[in-house]
């Protein structure tokens, strides 16, 4: 691994987007989603579960200032430990005491991230005056030896790093580290990142692999991400050797977790296996346990990879990329098949109706993409990066903004997601807010900064990665250049790339030839040399100011099916247009879809839609529709050939589904091999 062939994601205050499509969704995380969750974290949105977020701030700062007053002579409050305190039975007395999960801190810290990403696109004088004094309040909260988390400075420092495994202190800081720096290069103000550096100091002085430091590490991941980003953003070596401190620790014997609770026997490794600490992370070669603690800490590993340019860590980096998008992955780019445990299920095992598929994942799986493409440019980490976030992100946000999905299944019928204890973890409509309200605030701190993961360079090379409309600011050689992107994705393949600059100079662009695309054209490539590299078309030469480079990659309508070990898809096939993913919808085609054998070789039908505000691609099939007979009406009976009835059928974006009101959807049909 040779750091000079690593690229960088292009400072956000660098890119300015443009593109129609990804511009409206930051919009509207932008004017609705973050406004709305600053509402959530302060409880004034009726009807959606109460956060107590800033309250807890609030009480905690404060009882830091009645300390400050009392002196010595103030005592820590104790409380019994529980993971949720209930509401009281009078939610307008409530006493003086933490409320919400564990980790209700980190909805603060994800907001404020959001915060920070927004105002480098669009600055707001008002809305960075909220998040100045919203810090003000978290910033009062710390407890003079560094610390930062509400649920112990409430209810009792003694218990402090007892319960490494549940008690999420470690992933709050995490996001709060990720929060503060968004916000310092947004807008220059430390504030928050001087608050987060001294609680890093604190978690140092208490772990380490020095004697009579603690050997433990988090049981939900990110606090190692963030340390590296902390690094990065610093050039503090400490928070460089705590992540790796963390990272390596991990899944060494004998458990540290079980000096925090009594093992179980031979189920404990299973219960390792939940938190990805069964073995040293080095020796791990299959994704499995919670999905989204997975692709954080997976994404962690690959900044430690590149930061130390560790090639064990990488080659386990490369084993469980491929774990997951070979053989665990749904064709929206969800991931987490169960919703026990909201884990990865065994490989294969991908049933479409009970499918957890939880929006953080697949942001975490963008997280962890993103790292992997700035140590080796390939476009199967971009491919996939594409594919989560035009379908099994995009669908965790409703179309108005207003409204989200926790989980984001690939089949639903609404009856069943009422009755069927099973499936209750599936919901037919989006949510206001959830109690646990992870992600929300992760698709505004995703999309808010979506130029970050569009863009990366290295010296005179600007990689483009996926494709919107922006442009782009480099310096090459001391030359200021501006990379002007236009794009029609997701519906027109056309893209063109106008280098800006006062005088000719030599660079390099690399484009990305995405996976779907059969067959793709540049007409406008004179005078420069192109070479092909690991699915990335490289343009190198002396760029004159103006001069426009012209991709086209062609976007046909292709039928996929799964892998044959896929038992839930088998006899079934999902359309794919680009990068977009297409399903059925009851508000177009009726209800009872099961009945539908497609017939795929008959053609479809492309067209243009605004039924969904902005204009969208929709398809129109031919299909065979099962008619009922009086047989039908017996619970069992001898079989008869079933006789079908010819008819038109409609599909529609996966992320623009339940839009409409309450229905029926399946990803997967069940295809027409009859003629």
């Amino acid at each position: 691994m040779n750091a000079q062939e690593y690229s960088r994601p292009v400072d956000l205050k660098n890119i300015q987007i443009t593109d129609t499509f990804w511009k409206n969704e930051m919009e509207l995380v932008r004017t609705n989603v973050i406004p709305y969750q600053w509402d959530t974290l302060n409880d004034r949105v009726e009807g959606a579960a109460p956060s107590y977020c800033m309250r807890n701030f609030k009480i905690a700062g404060k009882m830091m200032a009645e300390k400050k007053v009392k002196g010595a002579s103030y005592e820590e409050p104790q409380y019994t430990f529980r993971g949720f305190e209930a509401l009281p039975e009078d939610p307008d007395n409530l006493e003086d005491k933490f409320y919400g999960f564990v980790f209700q801190d980190s909805d603060f810290a994800k907001w404020i991230e959001a915060v920070g990403y927004s105002l480098t696109q669009h600055p707001d004088a008002e809305l960075e005056k909220i998040a100045d004094e919203a810090i003000d309040i978290v910033c009062a909260a710390q407890h003079e030896n560094g610390y930062l988390d509400t649920y112990y400075i409430i209810n009792g420092m003694d218990k402090i790093f007892t319960n490494l495994r549940d008690h999420h202190e470690l992933y709050c800081f995490g996001h709060l580290a990720e929060g503060a720096i968004a916000y310092y290069e947004a807008t220059g103000k430390d504030k928050l990142l001087k608050a987060v550096e001294r609680y890093a100091m604190f978690i140092d002085s208490y772990f380490g692999s020095k004697p009579g430091k603690c050997k433990g590490y988090p049981g939900h991941e990110i606090a190692e991400m963030a340390l590296f980003r902390l690094y990065e953003a610093t050039g503090n070596d400490i928070y460089l050797k705590l992540g790796e401190f963390f990272i390596d620790e991990r899944g060494k014997r004998p458990y540290y977790w079980d000096n925090e609770h009594a093992p179980i026997g031979k189920k404990e490794d299973l219960r390792y296996h939940y938190h990805q600490a069964h073995v040293p992370v080095r020796e791990q070669d299959e994704a499995v346990g919670h999905a989204v603690r997975a692709v954080y800490l997976y994404s962690g590993m690959a900044d430690m990879a590149r930061i130390k340019k560790d090639e064990a860590l990488y080659r386990a980096c490369e084993k469980l990329w491929d774990s997951i998008t070979k053989e665990k992955m749904y064709i929206t780019g969800g991931i987490g098949g169960t919703h026990i445990g909201e884990a990865f299920s065994y490989p294969y095992d991908l049933p479409n109706d009970t499918a957890y598929a939880e929006t953080c994942a697949s942001i975490g799986l963008v997280f962890f993409a993103r790292r992997m493409l700035e140590i080796r440019p390939n476009s199967k980490y971009a491919d996939v990066m594409e594919l989560a976030l035009h379908n099994g992100i995009l669908s965790g946000m409703a179309l108005d903004g207003k409204s989200f999905f926790y989980v984001n299944p690939l089949q639903v019928v609404p009856e069943s997601c009422k009755k069927d204890e099973r499936k209750f973890h599936v919901k037919p409509v989006r949510q206001k807010w959830f109690g646990c309200a992870c992600c929300p605030p992760n698709l505004a701190r995703l999309i808010s900064s979506i130029g970050s993961y569009a863009f990366t360079e290295k010296k005179d090379t600007l990689f483009v990665h996926l494709y919107m409309g922006a442009n782009v600011k480099m310096d090459v050689n001391g030359k200021e250049v501006n990379v002007v992107l236009d794009s029609q994705f997701p519906w027109n393949g056309k893209v063109s790339a106008k280098i800006k600059a006062e005088e000719a100079l030599e660079m390099t662009i690399a484009f990305r030839i995405p996976g779907w695309c059969k067959k793709f054209s540049a007409p406008s490539i004179e005078g420069k040399k192109t070479s092909m590299k690991d699915g990335y078309l490289y343009v190198r030469g002396i760029f004159r100011p103006e001069e426009e480079i012209a991709l086209n990659f062609p976007m046909e309508i292709r039928v996929m099916a799964a892998n044959g070990r896929v038992r839930e898809d088998a006899g079934k096939v999902a359309l794919m247009r680009g990068p977009v993913v297409y399903c059925m919808e009851e508000a177009d085609n009726g209800k009872n879809l099961q009945d539908f054998y497609l017939e795929a070789e008959k053609g479809f039908l492309q067209c243009k839609s605004k039924e969904f505000g902005n204009e969208v691609i929709v398809i129109e099939g031919r299909a065979k529709k099962k008619k009922y007979n009086e047989a039908d009406t017996e619970l069992y009976h001898e079989y008869k050939t079933p006789q079908f009835e010819k008819c038109k059928v409609k599909f529609i974006p996966y992320y623009t589904w339940a839009n409409r009101g309450e229905g029926e959807m399946q990803v997967f049909v069940p295809v027409d091999v009859r003629g």
